[in-house]
């Protein structure tokens, strides 16, 4: 594993096109491009929970970053393979979001993810993303 490289910013809006309210990331910790990011999310003004589906929309824009390489453009969730929900996320949680490329296949990569807060594991998922120039 080589390690991680240093950040040209710890703004995940650096690295991706959404915007709030659609961005789902608040700042990046760390990126290995090409295997593995992570960051951090709070929760604010979610009454009734955090809707598990924004979990899984973290985690694909978290992996986007991650399976990104220098010169890489654009990106889409092609599959969601798997995603297990562990209990609720509440209002105020800092959530820990980690992504790891499992394998790659050309522009396909195969990303395992997990959200964390201070509950423990909050969902684990398997997404696989297209990340390279756009038709």
């Amino acid at each position: 594993m080589s390690p991680e490289a240093p950040l040209h910013s710890v703004d995940p809006a650096a690295y991706l096109p959404h915007r709030p309210p659609f961005l789902f990331l608040d700042r990046l910790l760390a990126v290995e491009p090409g295997a593995s990011a992570t960051a951090r999310a709070r929760v604010t003004g979610s009454p009734g929970g955090y809707p598990p589906i924004l979990l899984v929309e973290s985690v694909a824009q978290l992996a986007g970053i991650a399976a990104a390489r220098e010169g890489d453009a654009g990106g889409v969730l092609a599959a969601i393979d798997r995603a297990e929900f562990h209990g609720a996320v509440p209002n105020g949680a800092t959530l820990t979001i980690t992504a790891r490329v499992a394998k790659s296949f050309g522009t396909l990569h195969l990303v395992e993810g997990e959200v964390a807060c201070d509950e423990g594991t909050v969902a684990t998922m398997t997404l696989t993303l297209k990340v390279g120039p756009l038709p």
